[in-house]
Parts: structure tokens; sequence; C-alpha cells
């Protein structure tokens, strides 16, 4: 494999909707997700209300890549090698002591190996990977708090009713039926949750698809929101931009469930009508999978094999499962590369930055992510031990699994659109350094690893 990879050398270029095309206003959107899980919990299951409540600085509990065993009622912060970084019981912080009695003095993590190269889910422990999750670990964390309080429980069933929160807002009907809490609300005032896209990444597409490359939107929202979605930061024209449209994809189960793939389903009126044997034409689709959606691609480029590439956001639904099931190349926006873990621009040598950064749309200014003071960096921490006073500095797993499955990884769509198509990308691989993968610059904690790494 070539330790370069370009847009030019593929054939179809596909992207997630929600997080990668569909950029939201994370501030707003994360307290309505919020409000959406607790507001059901108190009225529909008995939870306390204080639930409803949450202060300005508890939103920073709120971090990507932790994992909640559910055993325990901790949050967990992994290295790569499954070793406990930080963890939270509910939201208080627990010390190393804390984590070596309840873990062991090794702090290993016993369910590591079986969500390590699988992102499987469980009833023992829950993945947070995706901005539409974090709300829901701050929400399970204050529960675990109260039950705390309450009732000094040291075993937790609370996770059934979390799930029947998410399944009655989010339910595919929920859009049609005006229920729940969180499809009304941003029916109501879209502009309040989505920021608009940029001209330039729909002009970006647009040259895509001139240059001869099919373009596919696969994304798990059923089709009435996606169409929401897509009139509102596209515009009402946006099925032009498309090649295929395919709603409902289940992620990651439509990469995933082979040979016991889901079929395609042709729609009406944001309704499923027909099952399809087999995909004949390129259009609008629900369900489906990523073996006969390959049908069609060699069909429609007359090539044996076809060179995909997938745009997401999630490592489970998205980069993972794209990668390991169909072989796909993966980009992993991640919107971490911005703000606090982006390193300060070089002023000595601006002109190449310039050049290598690419075009951001200054008048669509991104939130900037800011480092959590309780989690730190989502790529590199150091390990603690209640037996010395020095600290060891590691990946986090999450930052691992970025090297292992994506093919680069960039803050947003914006950071590429002006680069010319057959722009030569550094890919993750074993013959390159562990950052040169990420576009247009390395966080700040890895340069400073391999720093000291290379000073050690």
């Amino acid at each position: 494999m070539s330790d370069r990879f370009s847009l030019s050398d593929c054939d179809a270029i596909g992207f997630d909707l929600d997080h990668t095309l569909c950029r939201y206003r994370l501030q707003e959107s994360s307290k309505l997700i919020y409000d959406s899980f607790a507001r059901y919990l108190v009225a529909e299951k008995g939870y306390k209300e204080d639930l409803l409540s949450v202060t300005p600085e508890e939103w920073d509990f709120c971090f990507k890549g932790l994992v909640l065993d559910m055993e325990e009622g901790n949050f967990l912060k992994l290295a790569a090698d499954g070793t406990i970084l930080r963890a939270c019981h509910g939201t208080k912080p627990m010390t190393a002591e804390m984590i070596e009695e309840t873990y062991g003095e090794k702090r290993q993590w016993k369910h590591f190996k079986e969500i390590n190269g699988t992102y499987a889910r469980s009833a023992k422990y829950y993945f947070y990977d995706n901005y539409f999750d974090l709300p829901g670990a701050l929400l399970c964390a204050k529960i675990v708090d109260s039950l705390e309080m309450t009732d000094g429980q040291n075993k937790y069933d609370f996770w059934k009713d979390v799930i029947s929160a998410v399944e009655h807002n989010y339910k595919t009907t929920a859009f049609k039926e005006n229920c729940g809490t969180y499809f009304p609300t941003v029916k109501k005032d879209p502009s309040k949750y989505l920021k608009p896209c940029p001209d330039s990444v729909k002009n970006w597409i647009k040259s895509l698809k001139n240059a001869g490359k099919l373009i596919l939107l696969i994304t798990s929202s059923h089709s009435d929101y996606c169409r929401l979605l897509c009139e509102h930061i596209l515009g009402k024209d946006f099925e032009e931009l498309f090649d295929i449209i395919i709603t409902n994809a289940l992620k990651p189960g439509f990469f995933s469930l082979i040979p016991q793939q889901r079929p395609f389903w042709t729609l009406e009126s944001d309704v499923e009508i027909e099952i399809l044997p087999t995909m004949e034409k390129a259009g609008w689709y629900s369900q489906g999978n990523w073996v006969h959606l390959y049908d069609l691609l060699k069909k429609m480029t007359g090539k044996p094999e076809p060179k995909t590439v997938y745009f997401g956001d999630s490592m489970r639904s998205d980069i993972f499962s794209a990668r390991h099931y169909s072989c796909w190349e993966t980009v992993l926006i991640l919107e971490e590369l911005e703000g606090g873990e982006a390193p300060e621009p070089d002023m000595t040598d601006i002109g190449s930055c310039l050049k290598k950064k690419g075009k951001y749309d200054s008048s669509h200014p991104q939130e900037p992510y800011s480092v959590s003071k309780k989690w730190g960096s989502y790529f590199a921490d150091c390990i603690p031990s209640t037996k010395s006073t020095q600290e060891t500095q590691t990946v986090t797993w999450c930052c691992a699994s970025i090297m292992n499955y994506s093919t680069i990884t960039i803050p947003s769509i914006t950071a590429i659109v002006d680069l010319p198509l057959d722009f030569k990308f550094t890919r993750f691989s074993s013959n390159n350094s562990d950052t040169d993968g990420f576009y247009p610059q390395p966080p700040a904690v890895l340069l400073s690893h391999n720093k000291e790494g290379a000073a050690a």
C-alpha cells in the first residue's frame, strides 16, 4: 500500500451526515439531547428532578472516548493497551488508589479485549464516541451520583431506562409523529441547532462530481430528518449533489452484518415501500448493506474493484466498520484537532503552513474545542502510579484506534476543500510517523510526546 492517499484515485466518495456534512451548534444541541432523555426519565421512570438541571461546570464531563463500566458505575479513559488512565465514579474523580482497589495494581479493565478491535456494545459496558452520545454520558454519571446519595447501591440497573429514553426520542416514526422532545424542537427552530454548510464545501462536492466521482450520502438518520437537515444546510436542491442517498442505514450494521445483511428498500413520501433484492440504479434508498451498494458501484464505474472512501465522525459506526468490513479508505472528522488540542502555528514558516492547511471558511467559524479539565487530552495522557512520583505518558485507546483504522484524520471538511483533487495526503501506516495521518497538523500533545520520545 502506498504511503500517500489522494481523492483523485477514488471512484466513489461517501459522506456521513450528522457531525460530518452537517455540523451542529454543540452547546445548544447537547443541552437539547440531555433534556430529551432527562425529561423522559423523570416523567416516565420516576427519576429525581435534580437530573433536569445541569450547571455550566458539569458540561466539562462530556468527553469523547469514555467507556462506561456498567457493573461498577465507573467512567473510564483508556490507554492503547487497556490501562485505565483516569476514571470517575459517577461524576466524581477516582484517585489512583481507588482505581487500583477496583481494577487491580495494573489498572487493567477486564473487558478491554472484547471491545478493542470490535467496538461491540454489551450489557456490561458502553463506548461514547460521538457528539450525540456525550450528553448521555453526563446523564448516566449524574444518575450514578443520585443513586449513591439516596440508595447507597453498588449495582446499577438504570441502563434499560436510558435505552427506553433513547428509543422514545429517536425511534424512526418520532419525526413524523412529532413525539419526544428532540425532533419537535429541532423542527421548530433548526437554525438554533444546525450550522449552515459553507459554500466552499458545496462547491467542492460539485467539483468532485464534475470530476467523475460518484458521490454517496450514507446516514443512519431517517429520510424525513435527513431531508430537514440537508434542505437547511445545503439548500432545497441538495439531492443534485449526490448520486446515491441511503438513509436509515443503521450503521455499523450496514457494513458488518454479513452474510445476514439487511436489504435495501425503496421510499415513497419517507415511507419504506418495497424490498429490493439488488440495486440497479442511482437514487434514494433506505436501510441496505455495503455489499449490494458495492455491486452497484461496480456497474456504474465499470470497474471490478472501484476504490471508495468514506468520511465520518464515529469510530464505531463509520471508520472502524467501513475499514474493517468493506476495506474502504476512511477519513475521520475529528473536531478535537481544533481549539485547545491544536499546536501553535510556526510563524517562521507561515507560507508553507497556510499552503498545507487548506482553506477554512472564515464566515462560518467553528466553535473552538476546549480540553476537558476533568479528562485531559483526547489523544494522550499520563499513567499515574501509587508507587512512583514519575508519570509515563502514553497515547489513548481512541488515538491508537484513529491510527489503526482511519486513512487520514481532519478537523472538518472545510480543512481540505481548497486543496487540488490530486493532493497527496500522508496516510497513517506502519511506514510513517504515528502523527503523519493528521491533517493539517497533529495535535500538540502528540508533537510533544514524540519530541520527548526522541530525546529519551
